[in-house]
């Protein structure tokens, strides 16, 4: 461990249960620090992270945080965690030092070999199928995931401390905290308008992010972006690209095309062409890190299994599927439609979504609009709020008079059960980034008699 972290015996999360949170005290909890932590409920995560020796509390009694000392420990809080927070404001007002998780990341990663996967969207997936590249083939990495790999039941890889994966996230600029000496910038879209003023400061900061690398032959991008290094895309216009495509039982198949080299029918058994896309940076950075194992890479790619809630499907059947995915911004909605029509082309198919943040809600809303309109049926949820308070004239039924198309209402949690068995559409998307994921495990339980 680092030398900065030489006198740290006990170490407190504000926000334990996130899913960026809880990666990183699994590994401080694997290095046999003292895992504290603060989160407003139980979950799975907190759950299994209190079986690994962590001791957590669920109200603002403080009995845990009081008991931290100031001397040796480190708190560590998400930027989702407001000052108002009574844990928050206990050492704040006491005097400790509050750290943000990517202040830690980066700290944590700087002497190792960084891996660095940033973007608008497709980040835990490139993240997470490079972690299994790695670990599978038996490299060194340390891998914190946004997800809960499939493979892995987990969030936290660990098969040795020389290579460190981690998603670089642009909200609040985390990125910036990272030093990478490979990097993937997916995409930029514009997102996160209540930190960027504009898409322009939003390029501006992953520019900032690309800097950061010694060598911009390490740096991949998006076929279209103005960077210096390598693209990534679908045609011979592209630095890197996949060719000759194809879809043969719910399993994907293309070509690498990469250095003059060409690796010929690699499976993939995530659906759509945008995770051929993810799959791609993916490979084209463990083939940076280690050129010498790009076929044993193309090959273990055929057995990730994927990343929970990225396009899971939840049921099967001759006259019903539902698939669960993550998408929260309208260009993932339309990737998730794309990808449900290749694989189910002619189908009918329905959106159960639940907008998340008032002011996404608000700055997309005809994206949204037009993204949600490609359904044949659209069941909205309320907006989920997350760290924001509400904006006056924006709810979910603002966002339904964006959408065109005969069929779309606004339902309560309680009626997407009675929505999804009456829907005359085989195929329905349950999809959102708040606690829409617990109703699709009731559903999943529901239609597969599972107790």
């Amino acid at each position: 461990m680092n030398l900065v972290f030489k006198h740290i015996k006990q170490i407190y999360f504000i926000g334990i249960g996130g899913i960026g949170m809880s990666a990183l005290a699994y590994h401080f909890l694997r290095q046999g620090f003292q895992v504290y932590g603060f989160d407003r409920v139980s979950s799975k995560i907190c759950k299994n992270l209190e079986n690994e020796g962590a001791k957590i509390e669920y109200d603002d009694n403080l009995k845990l945080a009081s008991s931290i000392e100031k001397s040796n420990s480190l708190i560590i809080y998400t930027p989702a965690v407001k000052p108002s927070n009574a844990v928050y404001n206990y050492f704040y007002t006491n005097g400790f030092s509050l750290n943000k998780r990517a202040q830690i990341l980066g700290e944590i990663s700087k002497d190792k070999i960084c891996i660095a996967i940033a973007g608008t969207h497709g980040k835990t997936t490139i993240t997470s199928i490079l972690a299994y590249l790695l670990k599978e083939n038996k490299l060194p990495v340390t891998a914190f995931l946004g997800g809960i790999s499939e493979n892995y039941k987990s969030n936290y890889i660990y098969e040795g401390d020389e290579i460190y994966v981690i998603e670089a996230d642009e909200f609040d600029r985390s990125l910036l905290q990272l030093q990478p000496d490979y990097a993937v910038i997916s995409n930029i879209d514009a997102d996160h308008l209540d930190i960027y003023d504009s898409v322009k400061e939003l390029y501006s900061t992953f520019q900032s992010f690309a800097d950061k690398l010694d060598d911009n032959k390490n740096l991949f991008f998006q076929e279209g972006l103005e960077f210096e290094g390598n693209s990534v895309g679908f045609g011979n216009t592209s630095d890197i690209y996949a060719e000759n495509i194809k879809v043969k039982d719910d399993i994907f198949q293309f070509d690498w095309v990469y250095e003059g080299k060409k690796i010929n029918a690699i499976k993939l058994n995530l659906p759509g062409k945008h995770n051929v896309f993810n799959a791609l940076c993916a490979l084209s950075l463990a083939a940076a890190y280690r050129p010498d194992l790009a076929e044993n890479f193309a090959e273990t790619l055929s057995s990730f299994k994927g990343i929970n809630r990225r396009f899971n499907f939840l049921f099967k059947s001759d006259d019903k599927v539902i698939i669960d995915d993550y998408a929260h911004h309208p260009s993932e909605i339309n990737a998730v439609y794309k990808a449900v029509e290749q694989l189910y082309p002619g189908q009918k198919i329905m959106a159960v979504f639940q907008p998340h943040l008032f002011s996404r809600t608000q700055d997309f809303a005809e994206d949204f609009g037009k993204s949600l309109s490609q359904f044949d049926e659209v069941r909205l949820l309320e907006i989920y709020p997350a760290r924001e308070e509400p904006i006056e004239g924006i709810h979910s039924n603002f966002l339904l008079n964006k959408i065109s198309g005969p069929s779309k209402k606004v339902i309560h949690k309680k009626e997407i059960l009675d929505s999804i068995t009456g829907s005359i559409c085989k195929i329905i998307v349950m999809m959102g980034a708040g606690d829409i994921g617990l109703e699709s495990q009731t559903i999943k339980k529901i239609y597969n008699h599972e107790k």
